[in-house]
């Protein structure tokens, strides 16, 4: 760590170094300088293949946001190296980064009430609008296929037909839930091809603590945790940030009593969304994020009861079968999501006037 500490151009001499956050990926380091704050982060190599690509596709980003925002809080800014470039690469293979702290901001882990879900809306709606015009397919696919929720219903049935640890059986209903809805998981990725969804640069982890909120204010800064920024869909955003936000459960909830969709944290969002969003989102566009959400919320369910059947070798669980709860539990948010279709629906409407 300390040859990288030496190797950016930080400002003021290091003082302290010490590990910060609660990311599981990489290891983030908080670097307090005699004059300033910044972050420090080693990425994970094991998880990101072409490191240099995922970096170059963040500088290519942040520069863009950085024309139209003069507050350096709005913005993740990168520190370069030493010699130039935007990571430092160490004796041990190992790459490195690293960013201006941002002051006076907090994240949260969960919305603890609608104008949570407003602000993340909207810090994600002015991500979209932002960059709206920069070229999308200039960016790198760092991780083909994230978001292909056809791709990822047929990994499943894939993995039910191998059934390698006999667990099929009990999970039968599961993977019928999961595959009854393969035709409308093709709508989305159709119109892409089509022309009528255009290709935007996307996040793909919208989740509430990937934005910085102001700690006195409460309002939205910007977004954070760049790594799988990405070319995509925008309704897979919106539709990724209600899967995670607007359920009354956590994510891994045993008791599916539990699940369900707050309409009032979906017309949260949706307000901030499609309100930072202006006019950049094109009528189709708008029409889909019900869908979206649905297709996010189907597609997660389905890596769950994928990797349960393959022997839980990517999710990290803490307990039996914890990725089938994990599973259990975005179906029952998908049900429940058609349940409230209408309503969803009528607020998209409302809320895009």
């Amino acid at each position: 760590m300390q040859s990288a500490i030496g190797a950016f151009r930080f400002q003021g001499e290091a003082i302290s170094c010490a590990r910060y956050g609660s990311g599981h990926i990489n290891e983030t380091y908080l670097l307090q300088t005699t004059r300033l704050r910044y972050i420090l982060q080693k990425v994970n190599r094991r998880v990101f293949h072409d490191v240099p690509a995922l970096i170059k596709n963040i500088a290519l980003v942040t520069r863009h946001l950085s024309l139209s925002e003069a507050d350096p809080r709005r913005v993740l800014r990168l520190i370069p190296a030493t010699d130039g470039r935007d990571f430092f690469l160490d004796e041990d293979g190992e790459y490195w980064r690293a960013y201006a702290f941002i002051e006076g901001a907090l994240s949260l882990d969960a919305a603890g009430c609608a104008d949570h879900m407003r602000e993340s809306g909207a810090a994600f709606g002015h991500f979209q609008r932002a960059l709206a015009d920069f070229p999308a397919e200039t960016l790198t696919e760092t991780i083909p296929r994230f978001h292909d929720t056809p791709n990822r219903l047929a990994q499943l049935r894939a993995a039910a037909d191998r059934d390698e640890l006999g667990r099929l059986k009990a999970v039968r209903p599961e993977v019928d839930f999961a595959l009854s809805r393969a035709k409308e998981a093709e709508i989305m990725a159709g119109m892409l091809r089509a022309g009528q969804l255009p290709l935007r640069v996307t996040h793909n982890d919208t989740k509430l603590n990937n934005v910085m909120l102001d700690d006195q204010t409460g309002a939205a800064l910007c977004v954070i945790d760049l790594d799988t920024v990405m070319p995509g869909l925008a309704g897979n955003d919106f539709g990724d940030s209600i899967r995670f936000g607007a359920s009354t459960a956590v994510e891994d909830e045993p008791d599916l009593d539990k699940v369900s969709l707050s309409l009032d944290y979906f017309r949260a969002f949706a307000r901030g969304f499609l309100g930072a969003c202006g006019d950049s989102l094109t009528p189709p566009e708008i029409e889909t994020l019900p869908l979206a959400a649905k297709l996010m919320t189907l597609e997660c369910g389905a890596r769950f009861l994928c990797d349960y059947l393959s022997g839980d070798t990517y999710f990290r669980i803490h307990r039996p079968a914890h990725n089938l709860d994990r599973c259990r539990t975005q179906f029952r948010l998908v049900s429940d999501i058609e349940a409230k279709w209408q309503a969803m629906g009528a607020i998209i409407e409302a809320e895009a006037l």
